[in-house]
């Protein structure tokens, strides 16, 4: 039984709610910088095989098995990258999280990355998903900002299977929403911390922002769930899947999604989704 199931079975409500007070995304955004500093220096192919998990996911752009990509590659004639967080949260079991921020391809912004964490067995933190799509960084903060902290959940579903089920229920709820108005869909769903993208514009850090990417988006969308995991405080999931929808010039489109949901006393809330095209 893992670490923080066996916690949250054995203490009272009162410890474990002094528990998540304790617990702060500073670990993942230790642990994205440490990622990112291992990539500028070492390069793209050594430090992502380094930083994930065995069965870590990428788009590229259809869906694969990250190690294995990254295997495949001569890790010759690589692009310096160079990232960093600017927004980050934490399951209050302190057992998954997420960092997003700019990107720098040979020095020059064009993009913002995202990076889903997971703690493992020995303690350290493993990526679990990473991507973005290439886009408009300029104007955001920059390598030195301190990250925006999403607030910790307040509670939880009680284990991860609960926890996914439920966040299932709420993907459902949002696909089908979003075949008839996918702004109207999201905007029912999102968090007021969300952050969103699947355009080129800069990643949108307010309510305005937020709405003006939804419009950038299709009025009708499918999505299709594929697979995703839950903290084992039931309190935080990534969800990951399949969408499809008609481009302004009228051709079929498809591409895929990434969301996190963190639960609220109102229910689940998406804090993140993204939508790259395949």
């Amino acid at each position: 039984m893992p670490r923080a199931l066996l916690i949250a079975v054995a203490l009272s409500a009162a410890p474990f709610l002094a528990f998540a007070e304790t617990t702060s995304p500073a670990e993942v955004i230790a642990a994205e910088r440490a990622f990112a500093a291992d990539g500028f220096a070492n390069g793209v192919k050594a430090s992502f095989l380094r930083h994930m998990t065995d069965d870590a996911l990428m788009f590229v752009p259809g869906p694969v098995n990250a190690k294995a990509f990254f295997e495949a590659q001569s890790g010759t004639g690589e692009p310096q990258i160079k990232w960093w967080p600017i927004f980050a949260g934490i399951a209050r079991s302190g057992d998954l999280g997420f960092t997003t921020g700019p990107a720098e391809y040979n020095g020059k912004r064009g993009g913002h990355y995202f990076t889903v964490w997971a703690r493992q067995a020995d303690g350290t933190w493993k990526w679990v998903y990473d991507g973005g799509p290439r886009a408009t960084s300029a104007g955001q903060p920059g390598p030195e900002s301190e990250p925006v902290a999403l607030p910790v959940a307040r509670g939880g579903a009680g284990s991860a299977q609960k926890a996914f089920a439920q966040v299932q229920a709420a993907e459902a709820a949002l696909a089908k929403a979003a075949l008839t108005d996918s702004k109207a869909a999201y905007l029912a769903v999102l968090a007021g911390e969300a952050r969103l993208t699947s355009s080129k514009a800069p990643l949108p850090a307010t309510p305005a922002a937020v709405s003006a990417e939804l419009d950038t988006r299709a009025k009708s969308i499918t999505f299709a769930s594929k697979g995703g995991s839950a903290s084992t405080a039931g309190d935080l999931a990534w969800t990951w899947g399949d969408a499809d929808w008609t481009g302004t010039d009228g051709k079929s489109a498809k591409g895929h999604y990434v969301r996190i949901w963190q639960t609220r006393p109102e229910g689940w809330r998406l804090v993140y989704d993204q939508i790259l095209p395949a």
